[in-house]
Formats: structure tokens, C-alpha cells, sequence
């Protein structure tokens, strides 16, 4: 198994060389090794040349340096398409959020629990530095309003700490450039209805004379792009034909004349074999099930695969 740490960076020369550094000493779980694959999203501050002398050293690795500043979203963009690993990272270039937790946020992964798994900052966590008290309020308060377009009960949306199957990150488009990725990612996996957890997370927060760069404009675009998703349903890049199969079952009407034209021609035991994702399977057994005399219908049992079975304890 691989980890894909993707680190996007701008103008962190204080601080991304002690960064970095973490991300590679960090513990993780038996059989997991790392890739770590770096956006320079063009600095102007000498972070170039300290991440082209790290990437030299350490051939675990990958730099890129982009020609022009476009911003978190887009260096992740980038990042992504260079992602070999079975599970991506994302991990901020600055000291804020603690690289011995990779761990924990993994464990619902590798467990195949989870598809994407969120680190919250206000779960009870071990430690977290207390910051501006407008800061966290409207963080929370986008958390909210983001839960509530998404039907999501997320504690911290705007977390840096997001990790996903590889697989499932390639095949959703990442269009906000800045920081408006997080709301996006989030909407996203939402309409795609992935298994979400979350986990707490150790927070080290940065005030903005300490070099933090999100502020107040962010969080209105951060609204407006809630507002966006929710009504776009742009949810699979184009070489996905899942996407059409998806964009199908918000047909229902369409659905139900297909199966009422297909019905009449098949048997009371369908298998449905590459035709799809399921959902006309589901209403051709929906419709046998309506039509058929209680006995002749047989259920599995969920735990031991056996049908009609008559224990107690996997009924």
C-alpha cells in the first residue's frame, strides 16, 4: 500500500524545510509506504530553491513547479494527477496541522470502512491552540451551512486533513483554484455519496501576522461555492462513463418506463452482469417482489449468505 501526500506550497521559506521534514519521519501503518509529491505554486519568497535542494536529497519526492500563482485548489489539481499511491493526502506546507496523526486518519481507510476520511479540528482532540474567536465562528459557520446543502453532519469542513481512495479522488473534477476546494471536495463527495468519516486532529493554528493567508473574502467565496455545487451536478471527469450511469438515476421516470418495457420479457430471477451500477436490477426484483405469492419470495441472509436462513442471530 502507498500514501500520496500531496503538499502544496507558497511562500513558506520560514517554516517548509521543518515542515517537510515531519511529513517525512511521520509513522505510519505496517505495509504503507509514501510518496510525497510537491506543488510550488510559483514563490516569490526563496521557497523555490529550498524545495528544488530537498527534492534532490530525498527520491520519495516529486516537484513541480508551477509557471503561475493560481492557488490551493489548482496545486492540488496539479498534485493529483500525479498521484500513484492508493490513497491520497492533503497536507498543508505550514506547521498547523501534526503529520503523527497519519495514522488515525488512515485506520477507517485501510479498515475499508471509509472512502474519504476528514481530521476535525473540534472533535476532542489531544491538543489546540485557542485562536481568534471570529475565526472558528466562521469556520463553524460555514461547516453549517455546508452540512446543511450537503445533508452531511460534518464537524470541520474546512479542514486541511481530507484523505481519499486514490481511485475516487481522480475521478471527480477539482475546479476552485483557491481555497474554495474544500466546500467543493466536500459537496462532491456528497452527490457521489461516498463513506465519509471523521477524526479528530491536533490543530497548531497560525495568526495572519504569523503568516496565515486565508481570510474573509475566502470565506464568502466559500459560501458562494457551497451555493454553486449543490446546483451543478459536475461530479465525474470526462473519461468517466460512471458519470453518465449516475446522472441516469436522477431519472426516475425514465428508469420506471425502461423497467416497465423490459419487465415483460424476463423470468422472476434476473442477474444483472456489466450493465451498469444496479439500479434497474433493483426495480426489476422491486417489481417481482410486488408480483409474486409470499412464499415463492426468499430472502439472504446478510451474515452467513444463506438463504431463508431460520438462526436467530443473523436474522
Amino acid at each position: 500500500m502507498r500514501l500520496s501526500i500531496l503538499v502544496p506550497v507558497y511562500n513558506e521559506r520560514a517554516v517548509v524545510e521543518t515542515s517537510l521534514a515531519k511529513v517525512m519521519d511521520a509513522p505510519l501503518p505496517d505495509g504503507v509506504d509514501r510518496e510525497i509529491i510537491l506543488v510550488d505554486d510559483c514563490s516569490t519568497d526563496g521557497t523555490s530553491a529550498i524545495l528544488d535542494r530537498i527534492a534532490a536529497e530525498h527520491p520519495e519526492i516529486r516537484l513541480i513547479h508551477k509557471p503561475v500563482n493560481e492557488g490551493k485548489g489548482a496545486a492540488i489539481r496539479t498534485a493529483i494527477q500525479h498521484a500513484k499511491g492508493d490513497f491520497c493526502l492533503v497536507q498543508d506546507a505550514d506547521l498547523e496541522y501534526d503529520p503523527n496523526e497519519y495514522s488515525r486518519l488512515l485506520r477507517p481507510l485501510l479498515d475499508g470502512n471509509a472512502d474519504a476520511v476528514f481530521g476535525s479540528r473540534y472533535l476532542a482532540a489531544e491538543q489546540s491552540r485557542v485562536l481568534p474567536f471570529w475565526h472558528s465562528m466562521i469556520n463553524k459557520t460555514l461547516t453549517t451551512l455546508s452540512n446543511m446543502f450537503c445533508n452531511l453532519n460534518l464537524t470541520d469542513m474546512e479542514t486541511c486533513y481530507k484523505v481519499f481512495r486514490t481511485d475516487l479522488l481522480k475521478s471527480i473534477p477539482i475546479r476552485s483554484n483557491r481555497f474554495g476546494f474544500e466546500p467543493e471536495i466536500t459537496m462532491k463527495s456528497s452527490k457521489r455519496k461516498l463513506r465519509i468519516y471523521e477524526v479528530p486532529i491536533s490543530y497548531h493554528g497560525r495568526t495572519f501576522e504569523e503568516g496565515k493567508k486565508i481570510g474573509w473574502k475566502d470565506g464568502i467565496k466559500a459560501l458562494a461555492a457551497i451555493v454553486y455545487f449543490w446546483l451543478i451536478d459536475d461530479l465525474y471527469v470526462e473519461p468517466y462513463g460512471r458519470g453518465h450511469l449516475h446522472n441516469i438515476t436522477g431519472t426516475p421516470q425514465y428508469v420506471s418506463w425502461l423497467t416497465r418495457q423490459l419487465r415483460p420479457h424476463l423470468g422472476d430471477r434476473i442477474l444483472e452482469v456489466g450493465a451498469g451500477i444496479g439500479n434497474l436490477a433493483g426495480r426489476m426484483m422491486a417489481s417481482v417482489k410486488s408480483m409474486l405469492p409470499p412464499k415463492r419470495i426468499r430472502s439472504t441472509c446478510t451474515l452467513c449468505a444463506t438463504v431463508s436462513c431460520a438462526r436467530r442471530m443473523c436474522r
